[in-house]
Formats: C-alpha cells, sequence, structure tokens
C-alpha cells in the first residue's frame, strides 16, 4: 500500500483521482489549492514529504486566456511543476505530472509518438511543455501523462455545453476538422493509478481515449446519446471559429507504449462517452 498525494485535488481530474484511489488498497491525501501553493518553492519543499506518489493535476487550463496571461499560466504550469519535481527528488517520491497534447503542434496525420517532437503553437502549450521540461529535469522518478480533451462530473467540459445547449437552442456550430481524443476523467484517473501500480518504465505516457474523432462528430454522439436530433449540430471549420488560440487540428496521441509493455490502453471514446452519460445526471451538474 503507497500513500498517495494529489494536488489539485478540487478540480475535474482531481477529484475523480481522489475517488479512484479511495476505492484502491492505497491511502490518499487531496490538497487543494487552499491547501498547498504550489507557485511557493519553500512552501512545497516543506510540505511535500513522506509521501509514495504525488500527482500534479493542479494547471492553469483556460487555454484562450493563457495567450494574454502566459506568465500567470507559466508560474503555475512550469513553476510549480518544477517545484513539485524538485521536492518529490529530494524525498524520493515519484511524480506524475499531468500535461497535454497541446505540447505539439498537431500537424501530423498519423497518432503522434511519446517521442514526437515538443512544438507547441499556444502560450498554453509553451507553459506546459516547460512542465514537462522541468519534471525531466529535477525528478528521477516521473511520468508525465499527456491527456486530452477531459470530461467529468465535476468541471465545465464539452459534453457539458452541449447538453445545455440541447436545450436551450435549435442548432449549434461546432467544428468538424479538428481531431480528438475525447476522455473521461474517471478513465484517465484509473490509467494513472493502473500505471503506477504496474511499476511502469518512467517517462513519457499518452493517457486519451481510445481512437478518434472530429469534435462535430463527438458533439452529434452527445446529442444522439442524450435523445436529441444530431442534425441539429452543424459543421464548421477551425478557420470560421472565432478563438484566440490556434488549436491543433490532429490532436490524436499513439498508445503504442501501453500494448508494448503489456498495459492496457484507456477504453474508446465511444464506450467512454457511453458510461459517462449513464453515470452523471447532467440536468443536475449545469
Amino acid at each position: 500500500m503507497a500513500h498517495w498525494l494529489v494536488v489539485g485535488a478540487s478540480g475535474m481530474l482531481g477529484t475523480d483521482l481522489v475517488t479512484t484511489l479511495k476505492d484502491s488498497p492505497h491511502d490518499v491525501t487531496a490538497w487543494s489549492h487552499a491547501d498547498l501553493d504550489i507557485t511557493d518553492h519553500q512552501q512545497v519543499m516543506d510540505r511535500v514529504t513522506g509521501f509514495d506518489v504525488v500527482v500534479n493535476a493542479a494547471a492553469w487550463t483556460a487555454v484562450d486566456a493563457a495567450e494574454t496571461h502566459e506568465a500567470e499560466a507559466f508560474t503555475i504550469n512550469a513553476v510549480g511543476a518544477a517545484n513539485l519535481a524538485t521536492a518529490c527528488e529530494a524525498s524520493g517520491s515519484t511524480l506524475v505530472q499531468v500535461s497535454t497534447d497541446y505540447v505539439l503542434d498537431g500537424s501530423c496525420h498519423t497518432p503522434a509518438p511519446v517521442d514526437a517532437p515538443i512544438a507547441p503553437r499556444t502560450a498554453y502549450g509553451r507553459t506546459k511543455a516547460a512542465g514537462e521540461w522541468a519534471v525531466r529535469a529535477c525528478c528521477t522518478q516521473h511520468y508525465v501523462v499527456r491527456t486530452a480533451y477531459l470530461y467529468g462530473e465535476h468541471g465545465p467540459n464539452l459534453v457539458k455545453t452541449m447538453a445545455r445547449l440541447a436545450r436551450e437552442r435549435d442548432t449549434v456550430q461546432v467544428v468538424n476538422d479538428q481531431w480528438i481524443q475525447p476522455t473521461w476523467t474517471i478513465d484517465l484517473a484509473q490509467a494513472i493509478v493502473r500505471l503506477v501500480d504496474a511499476d511502469a518504465p518512467y517517462g513519457v505516457w499518452h493517457g486519451t481515449s481510445s481512437g478518434e474523432t472530429t469534435v462535430w462528430e463527438f458533439a452529434r454522439a452527445i446529442f444522439n446519446k442524450l435523445g436529441h436530433d444530431p442534425a441539429r449540430v452543424r459543421p464548421t471549420t477551425l478557420a470560421e471559429y472565432a478563438s484566440a488560440t490556434a488549436r491543433p487540428s490532429y490532436s490524436v496521441l499513439s498508445h503504442d507504449r501501453w500494448t508494448v509493455t503489456d498495459l492496457a490502453p484507456l477504453p474508446t471514446w465511444e464506450d467512454a462517452l457511453t458510461r459517462f452519460l449513464a453515470h452523471v445526471d447532467l440536468a443536475a451538474t449545469r
């Protein structure tokens, strides 16, 4: 039995990770920002000690806002990660750093391997890439788990947005030239625990749902599974979509590392969406 610390425990992923760990043989300590300011180096060094595993689920995730607040995002996503990595190295803890597909440029047309070149196109991606670098440089025992398009019960996300828009609008426009791997936070939380419990090799892992889809197709699936006409979801393009951020057009990550180490990758995005909608009452989580 290991003692885990989840930092950022009040967020969408952090909440589900704590729940997952409470259902496991492990002990878990859950800290939100009110409990630990990861940007305070001395506070982190003083308090992050004595844990077997530390998961950094704390992050600046406002992608568009990062374009005009990159310094603030960098402080959380890079400096905070460096502080945790330094503390884990000093105490001999394993660090799990949750990262993102946005550290890649999304210009390929096949799933990106774990050793794909780091080439962020956005401020958010740059800050998360810096966080990955800090973890690799400062902590020997580390997992960098990249994920993408997270949704869950405990935070804002595309599934909740589509469920709300289905009630409020006759039609919605969604981009059909951005390929993604929408991922349920419960599946990612279970994968992180599975990865560490298996004593898998350290390094970069991709924690996204299996398969791939466009944002438009995903939105149509949400409408369909909620009993709405999917034809109400109209396609548009990234070029037509007003955004401050140049989002990757192909955010699909390879899961080859899971299969070559005989570990099961995350379930398919279709299966995850079906289970999520059966698990969560969206009308109660507006």
